[in-house]
């Protein structure tokens, strides 16, 4: 059975995967996703923890969660594309293996918030505490991915460009 995880001194990517990955138009979509998501999450989670403060702002904080979740859709889908472009599979490729396996977490935790949303489940303050959850699954992935583009710009030494996706996270 192949490993799932890359030994500690193994390159994230390969020449050949990084050729792919520099040459992807796909990269740069994960590069313009990942901060408008993040920001996009920045000003969801002040407008969540407001309407949970003072009980005011629900509309908003709810419009913020659900355009923050179609954002991470956006991003995963995006992101499964740029997978199969450099690694040759959409998801669990060696490299990206535990980030993609903590994504299915963020994702059923936002899927969860729209399906509660979408069939009045929870009432608003459960919706907002489940968005809090999702909101905290995606900071841990988010971290997960900003750890490895740190690791493969380390790898691509001085001058390298070394971008890997952020699918899911700040990323």
């Amino acid at each position: 059975m192949p490993s799932r995880s890359l030994p500690r001194h193994a390159p994230l990517y390969t020449p050949e995967q990084r050729q792919r990955r520099d040459a992807s138009g796909w990269t740069l979509v994960q590069g313009v996703l990942a901060p408008l998501q993040f920001l996009v999450f920045l000003i969801s989670l002040v407008l969540v923890l407001r309407f949970l403060a003072t009980g005011q702002g629900e509309q908003a904080a709810t419009l913020s969660v659900v355009a923050k979740t179609l954002l991470l859709y956006a991003i995963m889908v995006t992101g499964c594309v740029w997978e199969k472009v450099v690694f040759g599979q959409y998801l669990f490729a060696p490299a990206f293996y535990w980030e993609d396996v903590f994504s299915m977490a963020v994702l059923a935790l936002h899927s969860a918030y729209l399906l509660a949303l979408g069939l009045g489940w929870l009432g608003s303050r459960g919706l907002m505490l489940l968005a809090l959850a999702a909101y905290t699954s995606y900071a841990i992935n988010a971290t997960q991915f900003l750890l490895k583009l740190r690791a493969a710009r380390l790898q691509a030494g001085p001058g390298g460009l070394a971008v890997p996706a952020t699918r899911g996270a700040a990323t």
